[in-house]
């Protein structure tokens, strides 16, 4: 095993975070990259933080020099390009295949996401582009495609648990029958560490499926069972993604650009071929769904203020429903 580091494009999110703990607990060198590394080290020191702004090419290439892999976990979903993701996210792939050859890297891990049963959002537009422009390379990548991330500090599993969490009664739009297979974070970690010694010489491209095929409504149902009840629904077919959209700045805390944008992308079903990845790590065992609920529900910490209010009463009327 090369102790060469490896640099995380995005260690301060919320995938980079679990990954850079992951790595250290097996003694591997990191080099976490962030756009304000001071700040970062202020909130955690004791990690070897150094400046990756994907918009210097500059900060990009000294981030690289001496490095052995990158995993590539960057993405501008809420950060002001909803008008030219696509141009955007392409612009700075290019750029870092670039620079990934420039340094002699051995291996590109890139975190993306699966194709829609219907037609492609905007961000699942960038982020299937990225993966292409990397695998052109002439640096080995290896795309891992997602879909829903359940953990605390993932916006798509923010939205669904706010929305299980305070609905007890809601509309059900038609998008509510999609069906994807959402994946908890520590399952994403053991692919990204597999991905990153993986001795695959070529570049390719993996679905990373969950252990359950579910639909949105199946998902807010589990969800809510975590807080002993059952949100009652009722079916309103023209309801779109885009107008169910404009109210989840009224029930969830996670960024509502963000969030709008990744419900535009419940046009259809979303989900993996199986077995994906995971035929690369025969080893590896899934964690359930509901474990992984557990999980991401004993990290945070309990609603306060006006949400808190909201989530006491929207249990007594659920448990009473």
């Amino acid at each position: 095993m090369s102790q060469s580091p490896i640099v995380i494009a995005g260690a301060s999110g919320f995938v980079g975070q679990h990954l850079v703990q992951a790595l250290r607990e097996q003694g591997r060198g990191v080099r976490c990259g962030t756009r304000d590394p001071d700040r970062a080290a202020r909130r955690e020191p004791d990690q070897d933080w150094v400046r990756l702004d994907l918009e210097d090419p500059g900060s990009l290439n000294g981030a690289l020099r001496g490095a052995e892999v990158l995993v590539y976990l960057v993405h501008s979903l809420g950060a002001g390009h909803s008008d030219d993701l696509l141009e955007h996210e392409a612009a700075l792939a290019e750029r870092v295949r670039g620079a990934a050859a420039q340094a002699g890297l051995r291996r590109i891990v890139y975190l993306g996401g699966p194709a829609p049963d219907g037609p492609l959002s905007p961000h699942l537009q960038a982020r299937r582009k990225t993966g292409e422009i990397l695998r052109r390379g002439p640096t080995s990548t290896l795309e891992l495609r997602a879909s829903m991330i359940i953990g605390y500090g993932s916006e798509s599993w923010r939205i669904c648990r706010d929305l299980a969490f305070r609905l007890p009664i809601m509309v059900a739009p038609k998008w509510l029958k999609s069906r994807t297979q959402p994946i908890g974070i520590d399952d994403v970690v053991t692919a990204l560490l597999g991905a990153i010694d993986d001795p695959m010489t070529q570049s390719a491209a993996f679905d990373l499926p969950g252990p359950e095929t579910l639909d949105a409504a199946q998902i807010l149902r589990r969800i809510a069972s975590h807080a002993g009840f059952r949100p009652v629904m009722f079916p309103v077919p023209l309801l779109t993604p885009r107008l169910s959209s404009l109210w989840l700045q009224f029930v969830t805390e996670a960024d509502y650009a963000l969030a709008r944008q990744l419900v535009d992308g419940f046009v259809g079903d979303l989900l993996c071929e199986e077995p994906g990845y995971w035929a690369r790590l025969p080893q590896a065992e899934r964690v359930p769904f509901d474990e992984a609920v557990r999980r991401a529900l004993v990290q945070e910490p309990p609603a306060q203020g006006v949400m808190g209010m909201v989530e006491g009463l929207a249990r007594r009327i659920g448990r009473g429903a």
